[in-house]
Parts: C-alpha cells; structure tokens; sequence
C-alpha cells in the first residue's frame, strides 16, 4: 500500500527532510548576505570570484529599497541564474530519477525548484533583519575532479565562526553552484538521503514524493481542501 496521501507521509518528509534543509540553508543564506572578502588565489580564482560577485549582489538586493515582494523576485532571479537548480533536483533524486516517467520528472523538479527556493528566500528574509554584523572571509579555492570547492568562514559578534563551503561546476564561462557544504554537511547529499528513506518508506512511489512535496509547498492546502469539503 502506498501512503502517498497519508498524514503519516507528511509528517515523514516535513520531519526528516524540512529542519535539516533549514539549518544547512541557514548556513547558506549567512554567507550571501554581506560583502564578502576574498585573497589572491591560483587558476581557479574565478570560481572565489564568481562566490564574491553573488554574495555582493544578494546584498545589494536585500539593501535595496522598495517591497518585499520586489526583493524576493529580484532574489529568485539571481538564484535562478546562479544556482544549478535542475541538476541538484536529478542528484537528489538519485535512482529513482531513472525509475521515474517524463511527466513525474517534469513534475518533480518543478516541486524541487518551488520547496528549495521558499527555504532559501525564506531564510535570506530572515538574516537580513538581524542585528549583529556578519564577516564572510573567502578562503584558497581548490580543483577537486568536476567541480571546484570555494571555503568561506563565516564570522558574526557572540557566535564561533561558521565554515561553508561553495562547490562550484569547472566552466568558467558559464559558472553555477551544485552543492553547499556547512560545517561538513552536504545539502544536496543530505536532500538525497531523506529522499531516499522517504521513498523506502512508501513503496518507492515516486507519486508519494510528488505529493509531499506538494504539500509542502502549498501555502492554502488546509484552506482549499477545508473548501472542497
């Protein structure tokens, strides 16, 4: 039996998969929000200088007057654009991506972008209205096999430094971040994993995934399904 419309089903993903997303976006969104500084470095300078220019232009987006809505459209574009948003979806998916049919690919990085994207926006709103001072030191970048690894450590009064590192695809022409490591954890490993348990959970339905992944995206579910009644 597969539980993709169970409570149980949600809980499971909004337990195991949701805190644990939050606390590595949380690391995320403290290293784009200030200026960041950064050191001569080898021939892989420009993945430490492409890690600069985002976090600099986060800044200047969250500083920048004007709605809240503005902001977060203005946010979702650059991260649209600096972010490999539909290769960290496959990644995560992990086996099933091959198990999966065209439509329920189709549907599950639309759900992926939507549920990553509100983490990430969430968070940079809530950064932005904190008080204490945040340093982002841009530390040697470093070639590892496909992808370039970018460390930063992060500074802010009252807290002990916070290290992320940026793992950044190898063309230059056309740079893009594919994974976020904070303090040792892989975002996208860690999405991999909670997705997996998840879908041994249920049967492997790719289906179960796609409605909880619904759910969790879906501000007026509670609403629309009290009205449907």
């Amino acid at each position: 039996m597969v539980h993709n419309r169970s409570g149980r089903g949600r809980r499971c993903i909004e337990t195991s998969i949701l805190p644990r997303r939050r606390l590595l976006c949380l690391g995320i969104c403290a290293g784009l929000l200030p200026a960041v500084q950064g050191r001569a470095e080898d021939t892989t300078s420009w993945a430490a200088a492409f890690i600069r220019r985002v976090g600099n232009q986060i800044a200047a987006i969250t500083a920048a007057p004007g709605p809240p809505e503005t902001r977060q459209l203005h946010l979702a574009a650059l991260i649209n654009e600096v972010v490999d948003v539909p290769g960290a979806a496959r990644f995560c998916l992990g086996r099933y991506w091959q198990q999966a049919t065209a439509q329920q690919q189709q549907a599950y990085v639309t759900l992926f972008h939507s549920a990553l994207m509100r983490a990430i926006l969430g968070h940079i709103s809530t950064e932005q209205h904190k008080d204490a001072a945040i340093q982002v030191n841009v530390e040697h970048s470093a070639l590892r096999e496909d992808s370039i690894i970018v460390p930063t450590v992060i500074e802010r009064a009252g807290t002990p430094p916070f290290k992320v590192i940026w793992v950044v695809n190898t063309d230059a022409a056309n740079p893009r971040i594919v994974d976020v490591i904070a303090e040792g954890t892989s975002l996208r490993l860690t999405i991999r994993s909670d997705y997996a348990a998840f879908l041994h959970q249920h049967n492997e339905s790719v289906d179960a995934l796609l409605e909880a992944l619904r759910q969790q995206t879906c501000e007026n579910c509670a609403t629309a399904a009290a009205g449907a009644r």
